[in-house]
């Protein structure tokens, strides 16, 4: 049996079709955990890669999740003086979902987050304290108008040129865990938990 190998440029142009010629992949990741990639600067949030994923318990049985993504703000760096940055983010709170349509309306009500008149939540950080690559982030989170001091673990997860946009790119995770009564929240407690674990996922370029 004869194999025939043909170009699928040639098999296209036979067809009368349009030849594209994809961008070769790169051998690796180009974001690393290496510090010494971070130029510093100022950043901003790329709102397509930065998720806020809260947990919460449920009557005792479940610990249900969600997800709020699509965050706007900025980050200012310097590698000779980490403990000096500052980061500012605003979130959607209409963006909040749960995969389950009803419970997402129901979020939305003065009972919780009155999204009509508090359309954004806000984090504006007071004070870094660096250890190597982890990081206390302590700030001020305001959800319906009212701000309380909170604490984020975080940690930095890589950083390197972005191949497409040709800029720096920095990413860190954070967790934090908050009490939603804290915010104006407190329906349905101890139904519903108070306490509101959260892990964020956030990413930055360099502007």
């Amino acid at each position: 049996m004869r194999t025939y190998l043909i170009p699928a440029a040639a098999l296209l142009a036979l067809a009368g079709g349009t030849v594209v010629v994809a961008q070769q992949m790169p051998a690796a990741a180009p974001g690393t955990k290496d510090v010494s990639k971070v130029t510093g600067g100022r950043y901003a949030i790329d709102p397509d890669h930065t998720q806020i994923v809260f947990a919460y318990d449920h009557m005792g049985f479940t610990n249900n999740v969600g997800v709020i993504a699509q965050s706007t703000g900025t980050l200012t760096l310097d590698p000779k003086n980490p403990a000096a940055a500052k980061v500012s983010v605003e979130v959607p709170i209409a963006n909040l979902k749960t995969g389950i349509a009803e419970l997402d309306t129901h979020l939305m009500k003065p009972e919780f987050f009155d999204s009509a008149k508090f359309p954004k939540a806000t984090f504006v950080s007071t004070g870094v304290k660096v250890d190597g690559d982890d990081a206390e982030i302590t700030g001020n989170l305001t959800i319906k108008g009212i701000t309380k001091p909170v604490t984020l673990d975080a940690d930095f997860y890589g950083a390197g040129m972005h191949p497409m946009t040709k800029k720096e790119n920095v990413g860190f995770n954070a967790t934090a865990t908050i009490k939603r009564s804290d915010f104006g929240m407190g329906y349905a407690v101890p139904m519903v938990g108070d306490a509101v674990e959260l892990r964020i996922v956030a990413a930055f370029e360099k502007q």
